[in-house]
């Protein structure tokens, strides 16, 4: 008898594994555990510590023994607060029934997907993306239909572009708006103007990934603003990692019709169960806390965005972009493919450039292959400045090597 192995991963693990992003996160660990002095812009997580009130709200959880199994949907108390915030922040008005607290963003955008794709449905992607969109789609059985944004549009979807991808199998329009790789903010304009598109096809749903809403350097507008009319086709994620430097608190949340949340709420269920008691008491006085950190920081991130900005633009072969929100910039490394290392290495693509960087400078950033758009590299600024400062420097030198 020909038998298969017992343990051979499934069919579908053959588009799946690690991320670049955490390859390059492991490889500069291995390179700094050897000695050598790396700076890392990889990452997508501010330097700043959590809110001082925010533990303290976690060390008076774990003292009254909030240290039991939470509901699956997440406590009433983190959904009402995440209802509030949306009415304070948003001017929308949710139940917590249509609220489900995940263990951060990601883990959410996995349930919806593998709560709703059939084989073969698709999800439309505006590409650059965050490189774990399609990898997602693809475990949970659909197609991700990836549309090329180029700069003339600020690297955002139009109208016309979104119309020509959608087909009958289309399930989802997934936008991130603040957007990660580049930092572009989709305008309330905008937003209606793919609003207005989704009108004419009703079998489409949105998922908007606002996990960046508090760091947006111009105004933030919500799909759920500027078309309220598509609420019941419509999921909004997001959590607290990025706004109040929670990363490893892992608390994410959807908030949409009360129907579809229930079944992320069946699909948890069968996983992970609800999230950490403690990151949710936590989460809440997050929310509910002192926002006027929120500004402090953002404003720290406008200086920074600034700082690199200007740097990166000074540098020969490089050209940046000025993004519009989160802590990335995506600069064209266009000029510099082609070009020759001292020891000979020829510049051949974006991944070429990133090595070149990491071996001959220690400096670590991600090629845009990653998110779906080659030429092009993501560069964090959630660092300190004196860090950025030493990193781009450089760069600079680097790049003034090649030939």
């Amino acid at each position: 008898m020909n038998c298969k192995p017992a343990l051979r991963p499934a069919t579908r693990m053959k588009s799946v594994g690690l991320s670049e992003i955490v390859r390059i996160s492991e490889k500069t660990n291995r390179l700094r555990a050897e000695g050598r002095d790396l700076i890392t812009l990889s990452t997508g997580e501010p330097d700043f510590p959590t809110p001082g009130h925010v533990l303290e709200a976690a060390n008076i959880a774990m003292r009254q023994g909030q240290t039991r199994y939470t509901p699956t949907a997440g406590t009433q108390e983190l959904r009402q607060s995440i209802c509030a915030a949306a009415r304070r922040d948003l001017n929308i008005n949710y139940a917590p029934s249509q609220v489900v607290v995940g263990t951060g963003a990601k883990q959410i955008l996995f349930n919806l997907f593998m709560a709703s794709l059939d084989p073969g449905d698709e999800v439309i992607i505006p590409a650059p993306y965050w490189t774990t969109y399609p990898d997602i789609v693809s475990v949970c059985g659909g197609t991700p239909v990836i549309v090329r944004t180029s700069t003339g549009s600020g690297m955002k979807i139009t109208p016309d572009q979104l119309t020509a991808a959608i087909t009958p199998r289309t399930r989802w329009l997934l936008v991130n708006s603040p957007a990660n790789p580049t930092g572009a903010l989709y305008s309330a304009s905008e937003l209606t103007a793919l609003a207005n598109v989704l009108r004419h096809h009703p079998h489409v749903g949105i998922v908007s990934d606002e996990i960046y809403q508090h760091i947006a350097f111009a105004s933030f507008s919500s799909f759920g603003v500027v078309a309220p009319d598509l609420a019941d086709r419509m999921v909004i994620v997001s959590g607290v990692s990025k706004a109040y430097a929670m990363t490893g608190w892992r608390i994410g949340w959807a908030i949409g019709p009360q129907n579809f949340i229930n079944s992320l709420v069946a699909i948890q269920g069968q996983s992970t169960s609800g999230a950490c008691s403690i990151a949710q008491a936590a989460a809440i006085a997050a929310l509910e806390g002192p926002q006027d950190l929120l500004e402090e920081r953002k404003q720290a991130f406008l200086v920074r965005r600034d700082l690199v900005v200007k740097e990166l633009n000074a540098v020969q072969g490089l050209s940046c972009t000025v993004p519009d929100g989160a802590f990335y910039v995506f600069p064209s490394c266009h000029e510099a493919i082609g070009q020759r290392a001292a020891n000979g290495t020829v510049m051949e693509t974006e991944v070429d450039f990133c090595n070149y960087l990491l071996e001959s400078e220690g400096v670590a950033v991600v090629p845009g292959r990653a998110f779906g758009t080659p030429g092009h590299v993501r560069v964090s600024f959630a660092y300190a400045r004196q860090t950025l400062v030493e990193a781009l420097g450089r760069i600079r030198r680097a790049c003034e090597m090649l030939e």
